[in-house]
């Protein structure tokens, strides 16, 4: 294998004078998480990445992972952005899980905790079958309009980061949902998060992960190219400690269609 066989051919780009929510905007849009900065005469000066975008000051963005979610969802407040994944539907292989058995329909007594609510379409979901749902998200727009969004909602959300969970939800849930929270996440934050997955699961409890799926045990992957599958390495990983109950993998819907990972871990 050469460089020509997994380069991205299609490249955007900025230059040095364009403003960074420009830069914000044009990686969400296309998916990516860097971008070449290039001058006026074509000669490539540098790179801004995800990693850059998580600690300017001037955006807001300085000690959160990754800050750059916040910029977006502040920026669509204003109608100056689009957020593309709040589409107004619960996770169709979230909803297909909790309906394939009557203890997962009925959710009464239990307490659910959603990873990276956005705007809280599965926390909803979840919680009209009848569980204590805490829903969070880093990004603290996010939150906000997902309270103004369901009002008299009996979901708890939260504005928090996975990579530091109060210390009070270990072992506190007896449902945890992960749905391509750490999909688009990349370099040594991503095993972090994959780390922390387990930790809010209590005794007999379940956790729910579903995300990008990819058969390559050692995928080659472009920084450039968000999100990134996961392996079923990493699946594991995000199970940590807890015993394995099924794990599948499809081909969803979509057009063109997506593999992907749906796992259950249980705490024994």
């Amino acid at each position: 294998m050469i460089v020509s066989d997994v380069m991205t051919r299609e490249v955007a780009s900025v230059k040095p004078e364009s403003a960074l929510k420009d830069a914000v905007f044009l990686m969400v849009d296309r998916k990516l998480s860097g971008l070449p900065v290039i001058d006026d005469d074509g000669h490539v000066v540098g790179m801004i990445t995800e990693g850059d975008l998580m600690r300017r000051s001037e955006i807001g963005t300085q000690g959160k992972e990754p800050g750059w979610f916040e910029l977006l969802y502040a920026e669509a407040e204003t109608g100056g952005a689009v957020v593309p994944w709040a589409d107004g539907d619960t996770n169709p292989h979230l909803a297909e899980w909790a309906g394939a058995r009557d203890e997962r329909r009925d959710g009464t007594g239990k307490r659910a905790l959603v990873v990276g609510c956005g705007l809280g379409y599965d926390a909803e979901f979840l919680a009209g079958l009848g569980y204590a749902v805490t829903a969070f998200d880093v990004a603290p727009t996010a939150i906000e309009r997902a309270v103004r969004e369901n009002p008299g909602s009996r979901v708890t959300y939260v504005t928090a980061d996975l990579l530091a969970l109060p210390a009070d939800w270990a072992g506190a849930f007896d449902l945890v949902v992960e749905a391509y929270t750490v999909q688009p996440l990349y370099g040594p934050v991503r095993g972090r998060a994959l780390a922390a997955l387990h930790v809010p699961v209590a005794p007999r409890g379940t956790l729910l992960v579903i995300a990008r799926a990819t058969t390559d045990p050692d995928p080659v992957r472009d920084p450039a190219m968000m999100p990134w599958a996961l392996t079923r390495r990493e699946l594991d990983e995000a199970g940590g400690p807890l015993r394995l109950v099924t794990v599948e993998q499809f081909f969803d819907d979509e057009d063109p269609p997506k593999l992907r990972w749906r796992a259950e871990f249980r705490r024994d």
